[in-house]
C-alpha cells in the first residue's frame, strides 16, 4: 500500500466498500448504493483549478447521469469544512467525502508519487471508478479528462 498503484482495483473486481463523511454531515456507504450506478471520483483538492473544472462539468451535467441511474460520490483529502465551502461556491449537488486520513483513498490505491513538471510528490491520483449496480468496477478512468468527465462516464457506461 506503500506506492498507492500496488493496491488500486481494476475492471471486474468488487469495489471496496467504505463510508464517509459529505460535507453537509451526512455519512455515505458504497453499500447504501447497491442497485446504483455509481461514479467515484478521486481528486486532488477542493478549489484548484482542474478540480473546479471536474467538479462543475460534473454539476453540469448530473442531471443527466441522475435520469441515466448514476450517483456521483467525490473524495478528497480535503476536511468536511473544506468540502462545504467548495460545494457551496460551486453548487454541487453530489456527496463531497472528506478522507484526511486517507482510508478510502488507501483502498482504491489512489495515493502515490506524482510526477508535475518534472518534479516527483506524493499525493491523490486524479482517478474515477464506475462501479455497476452489483457493486462490480466496469472502468477505472486513470486520467479524466476533466472539462469532459460526464461525457466519458456516459459513455463507458453505455448511456450517452
Amino acid at each position: 500500500m506503500a506506492n498507492g498503484t500496488t493496491n488500486m482495483p481494476q475492471k471486474g473486481e468488487a469495489a471496496p466498500d467504505f463510508e464517509g463523511s459529505a460535507q453537509d454531515g451526512q455519512r455515505v456507504r458504497l453499500s447504501d448504493l447497491r442497485g446504483r450506478k455509481v461514479a467515484l471520483y478521486f481528486y486532488p483538492k477542493d478549489d484548484t483549478p482542474g478540480c473546479t473544472k471536474q467538479a462543475c462539468n460534473l454539476r453540469d451535467g448530473h442531471q443527466n447521469l441522475q435520469d441515466a441511474g448514476v450517483a456521483v460520490v467525490g473524495v478528497s483529502p480535503d476536511d468536511e469544512a473544506s468540502h462545504e465551502m467548495f460545494s457551496g461556491k460551486y453548487d454541487l449537488p453530489f456527496p463531497l467525502l472528506a478522507d484526511p486520513d486517507r482510508d478510502i483513498i488507501e483502498r482504491y490505491g489512489v495515493w502515490g508519487e506524482k510526477n508535475l513538471y518534472g518534479k516527483k510528490t506524493m499525493g491523490l491520483k486524479r482517478t474515477t471508478f464506475l462501479i455497476d449496480e452489483a457493486g462490480r468496477i466496469v472502468h477505472v478512468f486513470k486520467r479524466p479528462k476533466v472539462i469532459e468527465h460526464t461525457r466519458e462516464i456516459m459513455e463507458k457506461f453505455n448511456l450517452a
